[in-house]
């Protein structure tokens, strides 16, 4: 069966395809710092065998987390904090991850300096982004840079860099949002450069060895936006600074979206195809035979669960349980899958 397949990427070895997507919990205080239920939330999903777990994002700076009760990687002080949901993951036999992010102009932040590539509202419900500046933008790139050498001290197995769901990177991307007459905005090159000049800082500090992921929306349900093809051509121009595409929807602009289940995975796979690089699909992917599928087919190498994880922490287990595969249940509860 694919879903308990291993996966192997650069030293990271997961025990199975099935990953945790990483989902704001707000849950954290105003500083950022972890808290009680994290390390429970986390460690009980790799009790319950998930094979790579996303931690929620993480901002890179104050004011560029979407919640004032959002993680912070924006001081050395997160490290220690970090570092016990790590320790947690890894004693259960889980890898872990953590999405670094910058909200860009949907921040929920109590700061007026909400920031953007340009000064467009998102809505009504947000505050009007300044512009930034190219120096400010340098600033940035120093900022994620910094992020990913607390997640390496922290002891992460993987990165994510979050350029979905209209939050900064995302926002640079679009022409919907991209309105800059610089070298950040205009032509394809131009929009992908900021995403290109972070992951190339980033790579100044975290080991060649360890693998760099993003997550991309692949689509801005809008004519004007990124849209199947674009996404493409987005990901070819920089995929040869990180190794697994993460590949989402959305959020971009306020839209009705026909949601069913599996409604972004040919999204995944179709990445997978035209660029050839590894990718993760998600959403609404609710059991075992949807999963198996999706990877037997090879249309991801890897499937992530959301809302899944959050009713069930358990489901991976379950799942091999029902399917009658031989895997290492946890000591603590084998006596329930006799």
């Amino acid at each position: 069966m694919k879903t308990f397949e291993k996966f192997e990427i650069k030293d990271l070895t997961l025990k199975n395809r099935i990953v945790m997507a990483p989902m704001c919990t707000y849950s954290s205080d105003e500083d950022g710092l972890v808290k009680d239920f994290h390390r429970v939330h986390y460690g009980s999903r790799a009790i319950g065998g998930t094979g790579l777990i996303i931690v929620e994002a993480a901002a890179i700076i104050p004011n560029g987390r979407i919640s004032n009760r959002d993680l912070g990687i924006w001081d050395d002080n997160h490290i220690e904090g970090l570092k016990s949901l790590v320790e947690n993951v890894h004693e259960y036999d889980s890898k872990i991850a953590i999405q670094l992010a910058h909200a860009g102009r949907k921040s929920d932040s109590e700061d007026e300096y909400i920031v953007a590539p340009s000064e467009i509202l998102h809505s009504e419900n947000y505050k009007l982004p300044y512009e930034l500046k190219s120096c400010d933008i340098k600033d940035l790139i120093i900022r994620f840079k910094d992020g990913a050498r607390r997640a390496l001290e922290a002891g992460f197995d993987a990165i994510e860099i979050h350029a979905a769901h209209g939050y900064l990177i995302h926002e640079f991307l679009s022409p919907i949002t991209n309105k800059r007459v610089d070298e950040y905005g205009g032509s394809l090159g131009n929009r992908t450069r900021f995403l290109k000049e972070i992951l190339l800082a980033i790579k100044e500090v975290w080991p060649k060895e360890k693998p760099i992921l993003v997550r991309f929306s692949a689509t801005d349900y809008k004519q004007g936006g990124i849209d199947k093809d674009e996404i493409v051509d987005i990901i070819n121009e920089v995929k040869e600074y990180f190794d697994i595409a993460h590949i989402s929807t959305g959020g971009l602009v306020d839209v009705d979206i026909n949601t069913f289940p599996g409604y972004q995975v040919s999204f995944a796979e179709r990445v997978k195809k035209k660029c050839s690089i590894p990718t993760i699909s998600v959403g609404l992917i609710e059991n075992f035979n949807q999963i198996e599928e999706i990877l037997s087919n090879n249309r991801s190498d890897l499937v992530a669960l959301g809302r899944k994880l959050l009713r069930d922490p358990y489901a991976p287990l379950h799942m091999a349980y029902d399917q009658n595969i031989d895997i290492d249940f946890p000591l603590q509860y084998k006596r329930a899958y006799r």
